[in-house]
């Protein structure tokens, strides 16, 4: 392919389009996907995302759900450890914050490029 048919392709597709992930970025994009795929994850991240700020407290978290303390901190850590989040101790709570690198790369991974056209 040309030089040109290589800009096109970049233009158009998404690189998940362009060319075939590797098994190490496979890995990791999967871990985050894994990681949101969940539905109490996924709201906590949006409750997180969208809270005054940009960060949220455990404690402003747990009453949106009917679960536990520790099952909370459960799906916290599973998106913190895929990177999706991170939180900083202050006294005896910890607040976090979504790590807008994490979301933007899967973002990238996965949208086509500006301009693309998208048939349904």
């Amino acid at each position: 392919m040309s030089n040109q048919g290589d800009r096109e392709a970049d233009l158009c597709c998404s690189p998940v389009m362009r060319e075939p992930l590797s098994a190490e970025r496979a890995g990791e994009l999967a871990r985050v996907f894994k990681a949101i795929g969940e539905p109490v994850r996924l709201r906590l991240l949006s409750l997180i995302a969208s809270h005054a700020g940009g960060e949220a407290c455990v404690c402003d978290l747990t009453g949106a759900f009917e679960l536990s303390g520790p099952t909370i901190s459960h799906h916290l850590k599973v998106l913190r450890e895929a990177g999706v989040i991170e939180g900083e101790r202050r006294g005896t709570w910890i607040y976090y914050r979504v790590k807008p690198e994490t979301l933007g790369v899967v973002s990238d991974a996965l949208a086509p490029a500006e301009g693309a056209v998208v048939s349904a």
